[in-house]
């Protein structure tokens, strides 16, 4: 490899890590919002399911603002909201309004919403208490439950 060749890859590699850096701090709240809202349905019904956590899992893979997780980040920021639930439903469900109110007003607002939706048809049931904490999750962000047809 020539001396050239070495810089451009250098600079070329310095480039997308930063690209991705900067991906990554201005996704962070997205991230969080998706992750704590995924919580709050696979909480709801009182049994978390594989299914959920692995449509949750393939949606952050295929999200161009999020695959640049690394997934084990994103399971422990899931588990920190189990674990709020586990310690305290009010709590756990304070703190996921928390995340997600900052997208109140927001395109990716909807986005939020329509994950949470799949996360909590993902094992074949969206059931009753499922729907609603979807249904609180649209209201808490200013949109419609029934446009979702909650």
């Amino acid at each position: 490899m020539s001396f050239t060749d070495w810089i451009k890859k250098n600079v070329n590699d310095a480039r997308d890590a930063l690209s991705t850096e900067i991906t990554k701090f201005k996704s962070r709240d997205f991230l969080e919002a998706v992750v704590a809202g995924c919580a709050l349905v696979a909480y709801a019904d009182g049994n978390i399911s594989s299914q959920e956590k692995q449509k949750m899992m393939g949606y952050l893979r295929s999200s161009e603002q999020l695959k640049v997780y690394d997934q084990s980040d994103v399971i422990k920021l899931f588990q920190k909201y189990v674990e709020k639930f586990e310690f305290d439903s009010m709590i756990g469900t304070g703190e996921v309004m928390q995340a997600i109110g900052k997208f109140r007003g927001k395109p990716q607002a909807q986005l939020i919403v329509r994950v949470c939706c799949a996360i909590g048809a993902s094992d074949g049931d969206f059931d009753a208490q499922e729907r609603a904490a979807v249904r609180n999750m649209a209201s808490e962000l200013g949109l419609n439950p029934a446009d979702f047809s909650l």
